[in-house]
């Protein structure tokens, strides 16, 4: 049996691993969608936030085989467009930047519907069990605060695209986008400690481990 301090470490361990690789990608991202000559590498750069969803959403799908057909088919299609890519490459940073909170933005937001459970207050719910009613209001909250939050930055990134310098979208996009979500987190918790008692406010491993269970579970 692994003792709990190693286990902690560990633990801490995968999310320092999982951290290191997201300002990585932030900063090589950045590199790549402000470079005057765009080369092989920085339309890899440009494609592999897609790639990587895709292989996530295979893994997590129930319909592998014709969803792997269907990256299969798009990987193909992306080779035959290789000099198009190498000309647009920094629309697709836009398109996935401004995609995914976008995408983000609805999911928070379609939760907030007349019979619907606030998707924070279903990872609350992982943590606590059934929730108390301040605290079922509160997720509520939370829930608009992200919806909000991605519903902006989706705009932003639409504004500062077409009207900016890349560079100023790039540093927008690539380097503030985990810091302003870090802060939103942060906010998130220190609002926790003033309004909710101390037995409903999760670590932030729990919360975690909350989105774990109920961000991973398999697409249908």
């Amino acid at each position: 049996m692994i003792p709990p301090t190693i286990a902690r470490w560990k633990r801490w361990g995968k999310v320092a691993g999982g951290v290191g690789l997201c300002l990585a990608y932030s900063l090589l991202a950045h590199l790549a969608s402000i470079h005057p000559a765009p080369g092989v590498w920085q339309v890899l750069m440009a494609l592999s936030l897609v790639l990587v969803l895709a292989v996530s959403l295979v893994w997590r799908s129930t319909h592998r085989p014709l969803l792997l057909s269907l990256c299969l088919a798009g990987v193909v299609g992306l080779v035959s467009m290789g000099d198009w890519l190498r000309l647009h490459y920094q629309w697709l940073f836009f398109l996935e930047h401004a995609g995914v909170q976008s995408l983000l933005c609805i999911a928070f937001g379609r939760t907030l519907a007349a019979g619907q459970t606030p998707l924070v207050s279903r990872f609350a719910a992982v943590v606590h069990g059934p929730l108390s009613p301040q605290l079922q209001r509160y997720t509520r909250g939370v829930t608009w605060a992200w919806t909000l939050y991605f519903g902006l930055m989706a705009s932003l990134s639409v504004l500062l695209f077409s009207f900016a310098p890349m560079a100023w979208w790039s540093a927008f996009a690539n380097l503030l986008d985990m810091p302003l979500v870090a802060l939103m987190f942060v906010g998130d918790y220190l609002v926790r400690r003033c309004v909710l008692p101390p037995e409903q406010v999760a670590g932030l491993w729990q919360a975690v481990r909350a989105y774990q269970q109920v961000g991973m579970r398999p697409l249908p």
